[in-house]
């Protein structure tokens, strides 16, 4: 804290008179991490240097945003992540969120397409169709995107280990829409290093895993020019309990190791850099997460010209896609999750997100309602409409306390990096464990605040009520697996068997070249050969990870 004469006077006097009469309500304040926050933030805290950390929006560093007039040109895209049951039912449910207003799709696929087993698997059996849809097939992305013309529509698929082969699926959708594959929008998550360490649907070792994203890289460049090629995801590493810090340090430490690997692999810095895009959590503490994505801007666009050179502006702008925080969302009176969606959604807004995924408020108990879905969307809507917070770019620049925390979480994001790059990289930082105890810490820090009190969770540990009624909720009818089987069985019967064997034995000799590896999953998957089959192959290649 600054220590200026008259900032001397002020705590003498007023606050030294105000906190005898009206002591504060603790002893510290923290964030989650156990920092101190400031009581008060003032100018020589942050220095003068404006135009060098701050400057203008659309120029480096980017700390007040990738685009000149931000939301005075153009909202951020509204993505309802949805999908669940058969491709049927998801694709009714994509329709009507496109009749509510979404401007962009997000599709969520279930565990057992995550991990790379078709639906008749023994691995697969009891979830299929639960956390999202399955997709065991070309056949069965054709029915996704029934009536959904991909030239119109950005696609974000959550999808990693196999994240190639859903590509490669909705390439050959598109094709038989008649939609050239340079036409086609969206992202693909296809970031394994945060499987390793915060979700878990990783299927190959490390390097081969970061061959495929690499392959990926080259051939959406050449083929979907406006296909982003990876969402380098922090927020999944904040579900497993990270601070925000951590999220920002182990996000981009993420990012570097997959620029290195291109870079290794062959491709030009500014031939792919430009489409990267990032994927942050937006969590409760406001200002704090305001101030973190401002400071992964600043970081990234530092690292992308100091450390690799990065000559075009787009190879150093910091994308990225914001989902409120399912972590936060409570079971106990779930309306308190609607106020607490719209304030980790007004904190993505005034960071500068690019596209916004509202949780629903029944999301701690089931999959959303459709009358859940349309709120959290509603929520987008009034935020971007009736707010006036999208009138000005990077509207809280300038505040004290922001600038301040800005600058703190992007220097101990950086220290955090270095430690990293210390201890060999990324995969050796996983391989010796030393990312995921990290989290793990944090998780457990901040569970035992809750526990002792504290740190309030309304409704939880504090204001609870005893509840008469249950909100209704979407359950996923275990027939859909039986249902899903048998069509997969019957696909397996009437395509051309002799060309889908055909296809998986060339897919097999190119995994064992160094060969770019899309053009023959393309093929295969245009024989209808499933994403098992595909997996199973490259299984058989690269093996897998255990962990």
């Amino acid at each position: 804290m600054g220590k200026q004469p008259e900032y001397k006077d002020w705590e003498e006097k007023e606050l030294a008179a105000s906190l005898k009469r009206f002591p504060e309500r603790k002893k510290k304040f923290t964030n989650h991490g156990g920092e101190e926050i400031p009581r008060l933030a003032v100018p020589d805290q942050i220095g003068d240097q404006y135009l060098e950390k701050i400057g203008f929006p659309g120029r480096y560093p980017y700390t007040r945003g990738v685009q000149p007039t931000m939301y005075r040109g153009r909202l951020w895209t509204m993505r309802q992540y949805a999908g669940f049951s058969t491709a049927s039912e998801s694709n009714r449910r994509y329709r009507y969120l496109l009749e509510q207003g979404t401007t962009g799709l997000s599709i969520a696929f279930d565990l057992p397409t995550q991990i790379g087993y078709d639906s008749d698997h023994p691995m697969a059996a009891g979830e299929v169709g639960k956390v999202g849809v399955a997709i065991d097939s070309l056949a069965d992305m054709e029915i996704l995107f029934d009536g959904i013309p991909l030239d119109k529509v950005s696609t974000s698929m959550t999808i990693n280990a196999p994240a190639a082969i859903l590509l490669a699926m909705y390439a050959a959708v598109g094709e038989k829409q008649g939609v050239a594959v340079g036409k086609l929008k969206g992202t693909i998550q296809n970031d394994i290093l945060k499987e390793y360490v915060a979700r878990g649907t990783y299927i190959f070792p490390p390097w081969p895993s970061l061959r495929l994203i690499t392959d990926i890289f080259k051939w959406c460049t050449e083929q979907t020019p406006e296909f982003n090629t990876i969402s380098i995801s922090g927020y999944h590493i904040r579900e497993a309990g990270s601070t925000a810090v951590q999220e920002v340090a182990f996000t981009l430490a993420n990012g570097i190791t997959y620029v290195q690997a291109a870079l290794d692999a062959g491709l030009e810095l500014d031939y792919f850099a430009p489409r990267l895009s990032f994927f942050f959590n937006a969590s409760s503490d406001l200002l704090e997460e305001v101030s973190k994505f401002r400071a992964a801007r600043r970081l990234w666009a530092r690292i992308m010209r100091e450390r690799f050179n990065a000559v075009k502006p787009e190879s150093r702008m910091l994308r990225f896609h914001t989902q409120t925080a399912g972590y936060t969302l409570a079971a106990q009176q779930i309306d308190n999750n609607i106020v607490r969606v719209a304030l980790q959604a007004l904190s993505a807004v005034l960071g500068g997100t690019q596209s916004l995924h509202t949780n629903s408020r029944d999301e701690a108990l089931s999959l959303p309602t459709e009358d859940s879905v349309r709120t959290a969307l509603r929520t987008q809507q009034v935020i971007a409409h009736e707010s006036g917070v999208t009138n000005s770019v990077d509207p809280l620049a300038g505040s004290y306390f922001i600038e301040e925390l800005t600058d703190r979480i992007e220097v101990q994001a950086s220290e955090l990096i270095e430690k990293i790059e210390t201890a060999g990289g990324v995969v050796a930082a996983i391989e010796d464990g030393f990312i995921q105890r990290q989290i793990e810490n944090s998780a457990y820090e901040y569970q035992q605040e809750i526990e002792k009190g504290e740190r309030i969770i309304v409704g939880v540990n504090e204001f609870q009520i005893a509840e008469q009624t249950k909100p209704p909720l979407l359950r996923v009818d275990p027939e859909v697996e039986n249902a899903q089987v048998r069509g997969l069985k019957a696909l397996r019967e009437k395509r051309d068997n002799k060309k889908v064997a055909e296809a998986l034995a060339n897919l097999s000799r190119c995994a064992r070249t160094s060969a770019n590896l899309m053009p023959e999953i393309l093929a295969a998957v245009k024989t209808y050969a499933t994403l098992g089959e595909i997996c199973q192959v490259l299984r058989e290649v690269f093996g897998e990870y255990r962990g």
